[in-house]
């Protein structure tokens, strides 16, 4: 079932969370998890979630993401894959999006590429693989 189709919308703070990093916890390493996932803490290492992943707003991914539905409340460093993705307001992104569907309120920062697709299968082997330490130097400003 999908997050963002139009007939069945389900809002993704609703779902059941299967993995959670919570706000001051700090993973250093690639992170698998299945179902649902919700980061408000840090995790520098790509990220693979089976179905749908919250990152809260005082949540940071250094590295890339593999995921169906995306809502980025915090801030990414590094290349998203995804099939639906939603940046909040509070929202920061820096890197190469990849997606089928894109909503951004206003607010949100984003810098890098993007590509969108009407059929865009999550395929691991195409996201850029590159370490995290060559993205790390990034400012953001926010006025």
């Amino acid at each position: 079932m999908a997050f963002f189709s139009k007939k069945d919308k389900l809002d993704m703070d609703m779902q059941s969370i299967s993995t959670l990093i919570s706000e001051g916890c700090i993973l250093e390493g690639n992170l698998k998890a299945p179902a649902f996932a919700r980061i408000d803490g840090q995790v520098t290492g790509d990220i693979i979630v089976d179905e749908g992943l919250i990152l809260g707003e005082k949540g940071t991914i250094l590295g890339n993401v593999i995921t169906k539905e995306m809502v980025v409340y915090g801030t990414v460093i590094g290349n998203i894959d995804v099939n639906s993705l939603e940046i909040k307001s509070t929202g920061e992104i820096s890197g190469e999006i990849r997606t089928q569907t894109l909503q951004v309120e206003n607010g949100a920062v984003y810098n890098g590429s993007l590509s969108m697709t009407p059929n865009n299968k999550l395929a691991q082997g195409n996201i850029s693989r590159e370490p995290v330490q060559k993205v790390l130097e990034v400012e953001f400003r926010l006025d």
